[in-house]
Parts: structure tokens; sequence; C-alpha cells
């Protein structure tokens, strides 16, 4: 942390930042890579010289969205300045979703990210005493795990790990990569999904997923026609399954007529990351009619911005 007697110098401008969605796992890569989509969420505050928060929330999930001080944006950027000396004394801010909640695709981690990243903003200097390392530090210690927080402040995939802190680099996406994501109606929360998982699993499967993870980051990067082996997964689909049946079926059905499909995140939306032409797409897309709402995304190459 830096010094806690220095003064920081708070902007009086309003700052502004738009953080992507992300999907984690992406198959073998449990808790550790992560993509993130072109899918954005904005924010926008600013400092105030009353001890006050004033939150106004917008779009996806705002009916449940706290408007306090315990607002997650809110709870992160506080973590920020903590970390840069000072705190203001309260916050303007303003906050419009677009990204699913609760369905594996990063709401969370784009809120803690975005309240990071306004706070680093809001500080003059604050790039050198913020850096996105840091941020990552920072977003995994409100997130619990570094797979989505990686990917949404470096962008494009990500490998992620901790050791004694949230780390994370990113690796290059061959351009022809796109993705398709089923969404559906239905919610899972991540520490549900989570608590569905063994305490151990078979020394084969976990070989099978190593291989497998390995291979996905070759695949990523210039062999996408391997896709669909290197997304292979026993570590946590299966087991998650009773959960959320319909996503399990469509993985299935996917896989089995040969599309890399796979959980995205702890679920329930499904991923698809394909090169297929447009007239395939409409086919895929026809295959989870009537349960998901499916989006064509593209990968997004940038981070927090």
């Amino acid at each position: 942390m830096s010094n806690a007697k220095s003064r920081l110098t708070f902007k009086a401008t309003m700052a502004q930042v738009s953080v992507p969605a992300t999907s984690a796992n992406l198959g073998p890569g449990f808790d550790t890579l992560g993509l993130a989509l072109d899918l954005r969420d904005r924010y926008a505050a600013q400092v105030l010289d009353d001890a006050t928060f004033d939150v106004d929330v917008s779009g996806e999930g705002s009916a449940d969205i706290k408007t306090d001080k315990n607002n997650l944006v809110i709870k992160a950027m506080l973590h920020g300045f903590e970390h840069m000396g000072q705190k203001p004394k309260g916050i303007a801010l303003r906050q419009l979703n677009v990204i699913p909640h609760g369905r594996g695709l990063g709401s969370s981690a784009a809120a803690i990210i975005g309240g990071l990243a306004l706070a680093r903003s809001l500080v003059l200097g604050g790039e050198q005493l913020l850096t996105d390392e840091a941020m990552i530090k920072l977003g995994t210690e409100l997130e619990g795990h570094p797979d989505n927080i990686a990917a949404a402040v470096l962008g494009g995939a990500t490998i992620a790990w901790t050791s004694g802190v949230g780390r994370g680099v990113t690796i290059k996406v061959d351009p022809r990569i796109k993705a398709l994501v089923f969404i559906p109606e239905a919610h899972l929360s991540t520490s549900k999904a989570r608590k569905l998982l063994p305490e151990t699993i078979p020394h084969q499967d976990a070989v099978l997923n190593a291989s497998r993870a390995a291979l996905l980051v070759h695949a990523i990067q210039s062999r996408p026609d391997l896709l669909l082996e290197a997304t292979e997964d026993l570590l946590h689909q299966n087991y998650r399954a009773e959960a959320m049946p319909k996503s399990m079926a469509l993985v299935t059905k996917l896989r089995a007529a040969g599309v890399p499909a796979m959980i995205s995140g702890a679920g329930p939306s499904v991923l698809v990351l394909h090169t297929l032409d447009d007239l395939e797409v409409e086919a895929v897309i026809k295959v989870g009619a009537g349960s998901f709402a499916a989006q064509k995304l593209g990968i997004s190459t940038h981070g927090v911005e």
C-alpha cells in the first residue's frame, strides 16, 4: 500500500470507464483461462466534498443492485483509493449495465474492475499508484479468483493464477475466432455452482484437463481447428450439470455436432468459440432456440478503458 500519510490530489472532473464481459474457464482452464467479450458495462463517477454516496444504476439487473456504500463498484473504488493512500469523503456514481447478471459472464468482475479503474482515473498520477498489475491483485482480493478479473483488465484471452496474490498475462487470439453466447433466463450464483464441485477428482481426469488446457492456449493463438478437442473438460462442468440441465444438454448436443461449446464461467450461459460462416452460425443458433437468447459477440482486444 502507498504511504497512508501522503495526500492524494483528487480530480474535480468526472471519470468514465467501460469494462468488457468475460467468460472464464473456457472448458478445461478452471479458474485460470479467461476471455474478454465485446459487451461492455459503463460507469461514470466523481469525487464529492460531502460524506455521501450518490448512486444511480440503470440497465441489466438494476432493480437488485445496492445504491449505497455497499454497491460493488463503490466498494471497489474505496478499495482502490485505500491502496493509493486516501479515501475521498463521498462519491457520485452512474452505472449502466448491459452484461447479464448471474449468468457466468463476469458481471461482478466488471463492477470490481470498473470501480478500481474509476478510482485510478480520479486521482492525479493514479496510473502510477494503481497499475494494471495492482488492479488484478486488488480485484482478485474482492472477487476471490483471478480468471474474470485478469480478462477484464487486460482484454483478449488471458491466463491467470495466484501466487499469494492474483496475477494475469494476456495471450494473442487468432483473429478468425468469434464467440457465440447462449444466455438462459435462469440465474446461477457462482457460490452455489462451486458447492457442487467434489473435493477430489480421478487422476486420469486431471491429466486430461491439464493436456486440454495446454492445448487450448495453442488453439486460441493459432489453431482454431483444434478448439473442439481443446475445450474438453472433466473437472467442473459435469459436476454442475444438475444445477443447469438445459445448459449442459445444449453443450452436449453442440459438441456431438462438432461445435466447440462449453459452459461460460460458473454458468448457466453457454459459450461457443468458432470460425463458422454466417449460415453455419444461424444453424447453430437454432439448436438453442426456445430456451436461450443467442448473442453473437466479437473478442474484445481491450480490457477496461
